[in-house]
């Protein structure tokens, strides 16, 4: 059986971490080729040593230095910057490119792999909230496939699977409610950082459990799964599932609902998006539905979460819309994660930003980072 070759962009966060212990189950089937990573130097050296890529990036032309003398003469190619990123997405030798990347600077190199003809395992939602529409026009034109790993989309794509479109009703994706699902809206302006950061059944990287807090990383998700699997907003449901055991479902038009199921972890889709259509034995614990005893569901309250609400609104406005959103989000969870804002002051900047946008239609990966850029700058000045 032949090897197949991938890079990582994101090594060092969550999902590369996980990618990089399905490697290691499975050394016989992955080999990795570039590896990327942000400021978590000390992670990479190891991860490095482990799995001995051609090729590694990092962000500044500092750390790249400090990254070549720590590996020495036996250390692969180091390179830094967008070109850095860029280089290891295009690869030559890789086959599948893992897009794991937080935020919007994911966008640019993922666009690069598809253009060169990589097929993408995405777990970067942002390359598809800022620029849906072009990176699926790509997909198409450049004949790769595109595998989620995000759980939610991982499940909806295991549900469809054998199925017709046509046969299609609603996409429901689940969501654990984060920290403050049961939490009394009239005390959210008493919410810590600390408490803002305890999710109950995740393990992630801060701004992604911010937006799980918050819930705009459901309605990310919600804009993801209309590229993705080309239904419109109003056949995209959320469901708050607090045990994250049914990861996502698909309503058919005949009633029936196919969920897929499993314990919390990332390896799992991960896996899958790597090997499909096969399935790889993994080294985790059984779900015993016994045990667990009951499965719930509710619906999110729009009081607790009005991020989700937001980027329901930026997907029927459509256009540059997502864009905008996404880039304001950013900027608000970051201001929140520094001290600079209240918990509630996340949606409140986000609001003011969407409601001074203009929606229009970007022509290319350029347009989607000007809106990128002026979502930015007008969040900063309002901040």
């Amino acid at each position: 059986m032949a090897i197949k070759k991938i890079s990582i962009l994101g090594s060092t966060g969550s999902i590369g971490v996980s990618t990089l212990e399905v490697v290691a189950e499975h050394a016989d089937r992955f080999d990795v080729v570039a590896m990327t990573a942000g400021t978590n130097l000390d992670l990479f050296v190891q991860q490095i040593v482990s799995f001995r890529p051609q090729l590694v990036a990092v962000v500044s032309a500092g750390d790249a230095a400090r990254l070549r003398d720590r590996l020495g003469d036996e250390g692969p190619e180091v390179v830094s910057g967008v070109e850095g990123l860029i280089a290891c997405a295009t690869h030559a030798e890789a086959g599948i490119v893992v897009s794991a990347i937080v935020g919007a600077a994911g966008l640019v190199p993922t666009m690069a792999a598809i253009e060169a003809g990589k097929d993408i395992a995405l777990a970067n939602k942002e390359t598809l909230v800022t620029a849906g529409a072009l990176v699926m026009r790509a997909v198409a034109e450049y004949g790769v496939k595109l595998y989620p790993v995000d759980s939610e989309h991982s499940a909806i794509f295991q549900s469809l699977e054998g199925h017709r479109d046509k046969d299609v009703k609603r996409l429901i994706l689940t969501a654990s409610g984060g920290p403050f699902r049961e939490r009394d809206p009239q005390t959210f302006d008493n919410i810590t950082l600390e408490d803002a950061l305890a999710h109950p059944n995740w393990n992630m990287g801060q701004k992604i459990t911010i937006d799980s807090a918050t819930m705009m990383n459901k309605g990310l998700e919600v804009i993801e799964a209309h590229w993705l699997f080309g239904l419109p907003g109003d056949r995209i449901s959320v469901h708050i599932h607090p045990q994250s055991i049914v990861h996502s479902m698909v309503e058919y038009i005949d009633g029936s609902v196919i969920a897929q199921l499993g314990v919390p972890d990332m390896k799992t889709p991960i896996a899958y998006a790597l090997s499909y259509p096969e399935r790889l034995p993994l080294d985790l614990p059984p779900l015993d539905l016994c045990q667990l005893g009951q499965l719930t569901f509710m619906e999110p309250d729009s009081e607790r979460f009005p991020c989700l609400d937001l980027a329901y609104a930026a997907l029927a406005a459509g256009g540059s819309a997502p864009a905008a959103l996404n880039a304001a989000n950013e900027v608000a969870v970051d201001a929140f994660l520094n001290g600079r804002i209240s918990y509630l002051g996340i949606p409140e900047l986000i609001e003011e930003v969407m409601s001074k946008h203009q929606v229009v239609v970007p022509g290319s990966i350029d347009d989607v980072l000007q809106v990128d850029q002026w979502a930015r700058r007008e969040a900063d000045g309002i901040l």
